[in-house]
């Protein structure tokens, strides 16, 4: 994971005071409109003075705004600062327990075939999951208990570099129903796209109908976002079919999470 200087993530990570406004900000936001400077120095650690700088100064930039007598409420422009900066962090987090800290503990794998304890055996990713079996591999582990074909198996000690890519994501806008709905849609195009992939996640009615409409089944719909994202980071090509007014918010996200993604025009001629 490549950390890029203009990158939140960056900006908190290799900044205190960075790191201790987004904290400020937070509290902000939580405890909103009557702020208790005092506990917050005494919850982060620092001076009343400190938090009261800070709080101005997240005043000046406009993410807090004032409203007389120890007053303040958290302004648009804080909370998208915030999103951005807490987005940032939860891919590093995620890259950190799925990438690094996974390296030395036991991973989870489907085996592929009878498998006993102690054997050494080949890691590899098939369908977005992990399977293990006697087949050479990229990587290797140890199997840490017996497992009968299709059943789940702990693998310590791996070692080498399991092949694995991202997926891509393809993103589907769908009107809201304001402006026309699923009835836009060009069910033509749309199931084209979700003919090819292998996972499918909806987001509002307007695109559930939609999807319907084309001939085709979403995988997902209550928390759709989450999962077409951990679909293409198990390696899966996914579709979200998205409407119009949280577009711009998934892309954000798909931003964060580094994953490669296609924009579709669904509307009809």
């Amino acid at each position: 994971m490549k950390i890029r200087d203009n990158d939140p993530l960056y900006i908190i990570l290799r900044s205190k005071r960075e790191a201790t406004k987004f904290q400020i900000l937070v509290e902000v936001a939580e405890h909103q409109p009557s702020i208790r400077q005092q506990e917050i120095a005494v919850k982060m650690g620092v001076t009343p003075q400190a938090v009261s700088e800070y709080i101005r100064e997240l005043v000046d930039d406009e993410m807090v705004k004032s409203q007389g007598r120890g007053s303040y409420v958290i302004t648009p422009k804080g909370v998208e600062w915030v999103i951005n900066n807490a987005e940032a962090l939860e891919s590093y987090a995620k890259h950190i327990t799925r990438d690094i800290v996974q390296q030395v503990s036991v991973w989870t794998a489907i085996a592929d075939c009878n498998i006993l304890a102690g054997e050494k055996v080949g890691v590899y990713m098939k369908d977005g999951f992990l399977h293990a079996s006697y087949k050479n591999a990229s990587a290797t582990g140890i199997a840490v208990a017996d497992a009968k074909s299709g059943m789940d198996i702990g693998i310590s000690d791996l070692t080498g570099i399991i092949d694995h890519s991202y997926g891509i994501v393809h993103v589907c806008k769908v009107p809201r129903i304001q402006r026309g709905g699923s009835g836009k849609v060009s069910t033509e195009i749309l199931r084209d796209i979700l003919e090819k992939v292998d996972f499918v996640g909806a987001v509002g009615i307007e695109a559930d109908i939609a999807i319907k409409n084309s001939g085709m089944k979403a995988n997902t719909f209550f928390g759709a976002a989450e999962g077409v994202i951990e679909a293409g980071i198990h390696g899966l090509e996914s579709a979200i079919v998205i409407v119009d007014e949280d577009f711009t918010d998934f892309l954000k996200r798909l931003e964060s999470s580094g994953l490669r993604y296609i924009i579709h025009d669904l509307i009809s001629p």
